[in-house]
């Protein structure tokens, strides 16, 4: 049986998301809470493996279990009644909160069809509030809202975006970036919201560092649309911190078009990275 499960949790005091020996991650977290549960060794197949420090809030998981593992275990076959077993036993800054049972063709990774991040920027004198400052990075200089959104408009489209990518032996860059715009919340916080069929290795924090020497008055919007035509990371775009960052949801097809995406997906991925890296 396939479950899919919808994950949040505060980055702040994880290594990211993938295992790593010695290191505490999300997955690690959770594949070993969920082998202690069920008593078979689970594995985790992701939407979207974030950075150190970064946050979800709609993070997407996959993983496949024995069908007679979730007739037993006080579940009687209903993996929802994983949530609040799991909630028992996870750490405080990381929840399970949602379980249900997938197509055997869902696949959080490859059926995904854009993946959603928000990022949340203080530019007040004194930084960000207290009580918001794990999820909410600080900038050193006030922010004009209206060049953040002129600069990130240039960048939507399909395009190269090396100068915004860690460099990834034999990874494509060229992405599609389908949303990038800012508001001001109620409490003057600058709000961006990044969605793209998928994102290359801190590509969304150096998209928010670019717009954001724009917005600060320090470069032009012609410079940042200029980085599109770089073909290697550019030392010019400043990385914004992690914990501005947050993983709010992935966008999957009707179930029926799950296996022709899956196809798309890996095929696209075959042609254009040979080593398959999917940065997110």
């Amino acid at each position: 049986m396939r479950l899919r499960m919808q994950i949040g949790y505060d980055g702040t005091d994880f290594a990211g998301w993938a295992s790593q020996p010695g290191q505490r991650t999300v997955c690690g977290v959770l594949e070993e809470t969920l082998s202690t549960v069920l008593r078979e060794p689970i594995t985790l197949t992701v939407a979207g493996r974030t950075d150190a420090g970064v946050h979800a809030t709609g993070q997407v998981a996959h993983f496949d279990v024995a069908a007679a593992t979730l007739e037993a275990r006080s579940i009687d076959g209903d993996p929802g009644r994983l949530v609040r077993r799991l909630a028992k036993m996870l750490p405080v800054d990381v929840r399970v909160k949602d379980i249900e049972e997938a197509p055997t063709e869902f696949d959080a990774r490859f059926s995904a069809l854009r993946r959603h991040y928000e990022y949340r920027l203080a530019d007040d004198p004194w930084g960000a509030e207290p009580v918001s400052a794990r999820t909410t990075a600080a900038w050193s200089r006030p922010l004009n809202a209206d060049l953040l959104e002129e600069a990130s408009a240039v960048l939507l489209g399909l395009n190269d975006f090396a100068a915004f990518c860690r460099r990834r032996d034999g990874a494509t860059t060229v992405r599609e970036l389908q949303d990038f715009r800012w508001m001001r919340d109620d409490f003057g916080v600058l709000v961006a919201q990044v969605s793209a069929d998928a994102f290359c290795w801190s590509m969304v924090r150096s998209l928010v560092g670019a717009v954001a020497t724009v917005g600060e008055g320090r470069r032009s919007v012609q410079w940042c649309a200029g980085l599109l035509q770089q073909r290697s990371r550019s030392s010019e775009v400043p990385v914004a911190p992690a914990c501005g960052l947050s993983l709010i949801g992935v966008d999957y097809p009707a179930d029926n078009n799950l296996a022709q995406r899956n196809s798309i997906t890996r095929e696209t991925r075959a042609a254009i990275d040979p080593n398959g890296c999917c940065g997110d």
